[in-house]
């Protein structure tokens, strides 16, 4: 089920249409400052985990570009503005992401991440379900190597 205003977040990841009755996720999250709390808990956890050592381990011991890196793909992704498209372009994750070994311990370590940032830092449960529906399958796409 896709919760209410996040109908165009679903087609193709582009911005939620503003008008009087739909929300773009972005908006739901709390805009820049509820994306930069999802993002910032996310590499906390990935820093902290034990459980997480293999998808920490494919970053730089510095995660501050990461860091930035995410904030600003997710502000576009969300339905915000697209900081990560006005500095990069495309994000063609799966390519930029080809020299870096992402097997399935790394997919399920980022998703084990991402899912408690998100229980930690969005209150909307329905928002969470959604989300998780959504960035699964992009995690699992940018898997790599067998195993």
């Amino acid at each position: 089920m896709v919760p209410s205003g996040c109908s165009s977040f679903v087609a193709a990841s582009k911005p939620a249409v503003n008008d009087t009755n739909d929300v773009s996720p972005y908006e739901k999250i709390g805009g820049e400052e509820g994306v930069r709390n999802l993002v910032e808990r996310f590499y906390d956890l990935m820093e902290t985990l034990p459980e997480a050592t293999e998808v920490r381990a494919l970053h730089p011991k510095d995660l501050s570009n990461a860091r930035q890196k995410l904030f600003w793909y997710f502000s576009g992704w969300l339905g915000g503005p697209p900081l990560y498209v006005e500095r990069f372009g495309h994000p063609r994750l799966r390519r930029r992401h080809m020299m870096v070994e992402i097997r399935e311990a790394e997919t399920e370590q980022w998703m084990l991440c991402m899912r408690r940032a998100l229980d930690e830092t969005v209150a909307d449960a329905e928002l969470r379900t959604f989300l998780v529906s959504r960035l699964e399958p992009l995690a699992h796409h940018m898997r790599n190597r067998p195993g």
